[in-house]
């Protein structure tokens, strides 16, 4: 049975940095092969703040065009249930009314080279929700639509909300993990203990390394590391972590470094204490350009340097791992706000001594 949806909903929208604003737009109606969902929760990324603090990489600059297109609703961390299936979209996506979805946040264009070859998540076009006006608005609203192209995904009953809204970071942190090949002899590093550190730490862990150590500037959050699966936590702020890691790994450095802080000084304190053959993971979105001794790579340790670039195919084992309980969300999700103190929920997902993940509740 249809369930009715309002011709206007309240919506996040993004005209430009420190301009968003929540407002009645029209609701999206659902086209041929098209989904519309009644958002359920969308949680604020990292890349959220960036946006509305005008990160280049967002809006561009003299050298980049924008990427974020304007006026836009943001939220690429969303999850709801179905509230209207345009023509053809049950057969096609294997839906009905009521249920509980996620589409992944890239949308592509099954076109391109890319995704041609299977590597969807590199696709030319490359638009992703909540960033791109009309063709990718995203969750921070009551109702939002996913398009013919989407690759939607059913959530099971017994995963939460909390869970739920944090599909989308633990499938990002599978692809990082995955691109590690974390091995059971590994000494593994984790720089950053923020929502995607958190996630990975789990998720190294369930791979059964030697040791795993994490580093990060928050000791709040390097306490919810150990709680999660850390063997030991540095604060490098207050103690030499390339010193500690030789130390550690009788002066060779450890195998696997996984950066997840969107911090320069991340890059550097990594590739210094990484060994000869080693294995460096780059996650982040940073805010600034990092600028490093480019023969570390090459001349003096032939590292293996390997990107991590969302989560191709990572949405299903994101939904198994939380369906078994194998990944917690506790400590994770800190803190939950109505859509229309978004102002407030932005602010506090900055206070990083008080806040993990906060999530929007329309």
């Amino acid at each position: 049975m249809e369930r009715r949806i309002p011709d206007e909903m309240l919506a996040v929208i993004a005209y430009g940095p420190k301009n968003f604003k929540l407002e009645k737009k029209k609701t999206p109606r659902a086209g041929k092969d098209e989904v519309v969902i009644r958002v359920m929760a969308c949680g604020i990324c990292g890349s959220d703040i960036h946006a509305y603090h005008g990160a280049p990489s967002y809006w561009g600059n003299e050298t980049m065009a924008p990427w974020m297109l304007a006026p836009v609703t943001p939220g690429h961390e969303f999850f709801g249930e179905v509230a209207e299936l345009g023509e053809g979209a049950e057969e096609k996506h294997h839906l009905q009314i009521g249920n509980r979805v996620i589409a992944e946040q890239i949308i592509p264009c099954n076109k391109c080279k890319y995704c041609m070859e299977g590597n969807y998540h590199l696709c030319m076009v490359h638009n992703m929700y909540g960033f791109q006006k009309d063709v990718a608005e995203g969750g921070m609203a009551e109702y939002m639509k996913f398009t013919s192209t989407s690759k939607i995904h059913k959530v099971p009953d017994n995963v939460t909300i909390e869970e739920a809204a944090t599909i989308e970071p633990l499938a990002c942190s599978i692809h990082a993990v995955q691109r590690a090949s974390v091995d059971f002899g590994d000494f593994v590093v984790v720089a950053g203990s923020g929502p995607i550190g958190l996630f990975i730490i789990q998720l190294v862990r369930l791979k059964t390394p030697k040791k795993l150590l994490v580093i990060d500037v928050n000791d709040k959050r390097l306490k919810a590391g150990l709680d999660l699966g850390a063997d030991i936590v540095v604060n490098p702020t207050k103690e030499d972590v390339v010193k500690k890691v030789l130390n550690l790994t009788d002066g060779y450095g450890c195998d696997v470094f996984i950066e997840a802080t969107g911090n320069p000084a991340g890059v550097v304190q990594g590739l210094n204490m990484i060994r000869k053959k080693g294995r460096f993971v780059e996650f982040s979105v940073f805010s600034k350009e990092t600028s490093v001794d480019w023969s570390i790579i090459g001349e003096k340790k032939e590292l293996d340097v390997l990107g991590a670039h969302i989560s191709p195919y990572t949405y299903p084992i994101a939904i198994d791992l939380l369906s078994r309980k194998l990944i917690k969300v506790v400590g994770i999700v800190t803190q939950k706000y109505k859509l229309k103190d978004f102002k407030d929920a932005f602010s506090q997902a900055e206070k990083q001594d008080e806040s993990v993940k906060v999530l929007l509740l329309p």
